[in-house]
């Protein structure tokens, strides 16, 4: 006999993935996690091993949900805290844009990253805005974002950070 588990998950899951993924959108900074994060919903619940247990399967769906939430929200300031802006190796080094190999073109590069541009907070778009279209220099742009040297770094860090990824992620 088959194991009906898988069934009952991708029916629960394929009702409320919207709802869930809308749920993560509202909750997390960068929305474009959210439909990894409504899949790491799906896979956990697959691995449940009494599913006949749960009396109330979409509170225990939101509860899987609330629980990752949280441990993505640890991940993220552990990502935040893990950034040094100080040594000037790493700050050059997220300066430097990443080359991008295939057949897209120029066009197509530009238009991806103003849509992960537009995904950032807007501090880090200001600090980013202030440091590589008016060249501006980290007081400067603390001064101009009222903010300290060493955030204005990090805003920008955290912003490059945030890029790499989702332009890793389009490419």
């Amino acid at each position: 006999m088959t194991d009906p588990k898988p069934y009952w998950v991708e029916r629960l899951f394929a009702e409320h993935r919207g709802a869930l993924q809308a749920f993560f959108r509202r909750r997390i900074r960068s929305k474009a996690e959210a439909p990894d994060l409504a899949q790491e919903v799906y896979l956990r619940m697959l691995r449940i091993s009494d599913h006949e247990a749960i009396r109330n399967p979409v509170v225990y769906l939101y509860t899987v949900a609330n629980n990752l939430l949280k441990e993505h929200a640890v991940l993220e300031r552990r990502r935040a805290n893990s950034i040094d802006v100080d040594e000037s190796a790493n700050e050059q080094e997220l300066e430097v844009l990443p080359s991008f190999d295939g057949d897209v073109d120029t066009a197509q590069r530009v238009e991806r990253l103003r849509v992960v541009l537009k995904q950032l907070r807007p501090k880090w778009q200001a600090a980013v805005a202030l440091r590589f279209m008016q060249g501006l220099s980290y007081p400067e742009i603390g001064i101009r974002l009222g903010v300290s040297t060493p955030m204005a770094k990090k805003f920008v860090a955290q912003a490059l950070t945030h890029c790499r990824r989702r332009m890793a992620r389009l490419g």
